[in-house]
This record gives C-alpha cells, structure tokens and sequence, in this order.
C-alpha cells in the first residue's frame, strides 16, 4: 500500500519519517519529496507498506496526530491517473473549512508574433 503523508516539517528526513511509520508494521519504503531546484523537502512524502492491513493501521493511527510539531495529513496514496487535478480552487483534504480562493485572473493571449525574450518573460509570471 501507498501511503501519502503531507503537512510534514520541513527538516524531516526520510529515515525518521519510516521510524514513524514501523510501530505499524513493515515499512518497505519511505521518501520525503524534495524539491530539485531549491534542494530542499516539499513538505510532503510517501511510505510503501507491503501489507495493506498494516497500511491502513497507520493511516487510521497517523492522520491528524501531531508529529515533529505539525499535525499529519495521512491518507492511501491514488494512482496519477485518478488524481483530482488541484488547481487553486480544490483542497485535496477539504479542511479549509468551506472557504474558496478567488479565481484567478483569466491568462492574457499572447502576442500573436512571438514577442521575444520580454514576450517569454511576460508569458512566464503574467
């Protein structure tokens, strides 16, 4: 079973995200995801548990307990293809308590003959 693991602190390692986990069962894997330009945690990861038993023990035990100061959002990971796509207005946990972030503002088309680096830059942040 895949599990994901979110709201973690940033200075959290892998190796003491799996310590979390083993009280559960068998951790065949555990990665916090880091972020490749920055080099720094997402504040988010996954654990692997082979025995789905196991896995849902720990999820059950693990989400909205407090962990390293933070408290966990602990949930059986989806496949990417079954992924809801987050794009502003969803919460994937729904604890925003009913509220909705403003709509973005429609994109601007871009100029119709490239436009050049300024044109790029523009498209880039707007």
């Amino acid at each position: 079973m895949n599990i994901y693991v979110g709201n973690l602190p940033y200075s959290v390692k892998s190796q003491e995200l799996r310590e979390a986990f083993e009280p559960y069962g068998t951790v065949s894997a555990a990665e916090v995801i880091i972020d490749r330009r920055t080099k720094r945690s997402r504040g988010y990861g996954f654990v692997e548990m082979d025995n789905d038993q196991e896995g849902r023990r720990a999820i059950e035990a693990l989400n909205g307990s407090e962990f390293m100061g933070r408290e966990l959002r602990v949930d059986e990971s989806q496949p990417r293809d079954q992924k809801v796509e987050r794009r502003g207005d969803d919460d994937r946990h729904g604890d925003n308590g009913g509220a909705r972030r403003p709509a973005r503002a429609p994109e601007r088309a871009a100029p119709a003959a490239g436009g050049g680096v300024f044109g790029f830059v523009k498209k880039l942040f707007g």
